[in-house]
């Protein structure tokens, strides 16, 4: 299968490895800065492989190379505009987190590859980390009973070094903050295993150390479920020294699970009233990792493969980036208004939150 990368930054390397490891024909790369190319390229051991050509212009890419596969993994306020491009030609797509900046663009996204017949997957890797998936089949088993409460906790260090690689960082149209860019990939967890469906949401942002960015450093919210749980979310990249913990708590009234580690990869508590031998062996598991991104893109990848090759929808969809991506909007809009926001939610970009501190 023919792929081709969009973006060769910062997460780059993670789609790459991910496409070795599924054995993809890359056919291609694309940056409008070619240094990154050569780097990635590099990286990869892939720099002597004359059948990998360097782009600057996706459209003409796509044109030239006919790739089946394209993943974008550009400046988050690009994410659209080339997805739809992508899946005007017919090209499946794998799209960084997040899919859009705006419910109007996630919305046209996923109308769009319906009409095309064009898979789509939002990168929500975390997913696919073994923890989760334990934690997954617990929730589809009906193993905690009627749902209390959950939370999900980002507690993340992002200083001026990390900002200083790419000046679209911290902006309103082209990033968000820490909500928008470190914790949306556990925004998608909670809601997932919470059931899904929210009535209201409720949201304070603020901008405390990181006056050099237009988004927030930290932001709160409350979650109202329409199965009558609630849920909370705290994303920071304020947390000194250094990064410490991405956690997803799940509370029912015959269960509590407890997902820690720097990005929800090790079980800290897994409790059942009907306990199992295979809950004694989930006890204590973690899951190795060299970096906050996990282990899940290549299994993603994977994933993605064989929903193009059998005619399916992506496990990790379009319809689920967009879910994530609401939830973020909304408490944007909730800070921003200053009132609880019902969902569903319309339209709202992050755009809008333009000079609000």
């Amino acid at each position: 299968m023919k792929y081709a990368l969009i973006g060769c930054g910062r997460i780059a390397t993670n789609h790459m490895k991910a496409a070795i490891n599924n054995g993809l024909e890359i056919v291609a790369v694309c940056d409008i800065v070619s240094e990154k190319m050569d780097s990635l390229l590099v990286k990869h051991d892939l720099r002597s492989h004359d059948s990998i050509r360097k782009y600057c212009d996706y459209k003409q890419m796509l044109q030239e190379i006919n790739p089946s596969l394209v993943s974008i993994a550009t400046e988050s306020g690009n994410h659209a505009e080339i997805a739809l491009y992508c899946i005007d030609q017919g090209v499946n797509v794998i799209i960084e987190k997040p899919m859009a900046m705006s419910m109007v663009d996630a919305d046209e996204i996923i109308r769009r590859s319906e009409e095309k017949g064009v898979k789509v997957s939002a990168c929500h890797q975390n997913r696919f980390n073994v923890a989760v998936q334990e934690l997954r089949k617990a929730i589809e088993a009906g193993r905690f009973g009627k749902l209390s409460h959950g939370s999900i906790h980002v507690r993340w260090n992002r200083g001026p070094q990390y900002y200083e690689q790419a000046s679209w960082r911290g902006t309103w149209a082209q990033d968000g903050g820490a909500l928008m860019n470190q914790c949306i990939h556990g925004i998608d967890l909670l809601r997932w295993m919470m059931g899904d469906e929210i009535a209201e949401i409720y949201g304070a942002t603020r901008q405390r150390f990181h006056d050099y960015l237009e988004a927030e450093d930290v932001g709160m919210a409350v979650v109202k479920f329409k199965n009558g749980a609630i849920g909370t979310i705290e994303g920071s990249t304020n947390v000194y020294p250094k990064n410490l913990e991405e956690t997803l708590y799940i509370f029912g009234e015959k269960g509590t699970v407890k997902i820690g580690g720097t990005s929800t990869n090790n079980i800290d508590v897994w409790d059942f009233a009907d306990e199992t031998e295979e809950d004694v062996k989930n006890k204590g598991l973690e899951e190795a990792t060299s970096n906050v991104y996990g282990n899940g893109h290549t299994s993603l990848f994977a994933d993605v493969i064989d929903a193009i090759e059998n005619n399916r929808k992506p496990y990790v969809d379009a319809m689920a980036g967009r879910k994530a991506l609401e939830v973020v909007l909304a408490i944007y809009k909730s800070q921003k208004e200053g009132r609880v926001i019902s969902m569903p939610l319309q339209d709202f970009a992050s755009i809008e939150m333009k000079d609000e501190f």
